[in-house]
């Protein structure tokens, strides 16, 4: 009996700890809480900022064994949004994005890494028809209960990628052959 118990025991401290490990979520890309966006050098003198505004994804996380966490995002191209007209449709172009002919970009990770308070979170980019691995730096910014009776996990990231890389080869100057990447997200955790 006393094993019984000891055995049935076990089981359920097992289970209870796989039910609060990794945990599904969908990117809350509503009323603004998750942000794709971008920032390359204007000639050397200024930034130049932009963004994508029609993307979406997921995300698995667990705080306890990050290599076991998992991210996929699906961006369209032909969101580029800088905030002026002709230079979205220069970037939308086959100069650039080339958007009509690869509609969407994708990151699928590979990997997560805790680094300190950091997760390296290393990934297939694909970008104008082209996949190559990017890391990208995150940081969890908190999680916890929603007003709505959901549970929330937000995180930031930031990357770099060559422009050449991903077969953009417009030279736009040397101060500009490199783009950042400045990402927040919110995931609510699927039931």
């Amino acid at each position: 009996m006393k094993k019984t118990l000891c055995a049935l025991t076990a089981a359920t401290l097992l289970l209870g700890a796989q039910a609060a490990t990794a945990a599904e979520y969908k990117i809350d890309k509503q009323g603004q809480h998750a942000f794709i966006q971008f920032r390359i050098q204007h000639l050397g003198y200024s930034w130049l900022y932009g963004s994508f505004n029609d993307f979406d994804g997921s995300f698995t996380f667990d705080e306890q064994d990050p290599t076991a966490d998992k991210v996929k995002v699906t961006i369209n191209t032909n969101s580029v949004d800088t905030n002026h007209a002709e230079r979205d449709k220069h970037l939308r172009s086959a100069e650039f994005l080339n958007a009509s002919k690869f509609p969407q970009a994708t990151f699928v990770s590979t990997g997560v890494k805790k680094d300190g308070d950091e997760l390296d979170i290393t990934g297939n980019l694909t970008l104008n028809g082209v996949t190559k691995p990017i890391t990208l730096e995150a940081k969890l910014l908190g999680q916890g209960d929603d007003p709505w009776g959901g549970y929330r996990a937000g995180f930031e990231a930031e990357g770099k990628l060559a422009l050449k890389d991903f077969n953009i080869k417009t030279n736009l100057g040397p101060a500009s052959q490199e783009v950042e990447l400045i990402i927040s997200v919110e995931g609510v955790r699927q039931k």
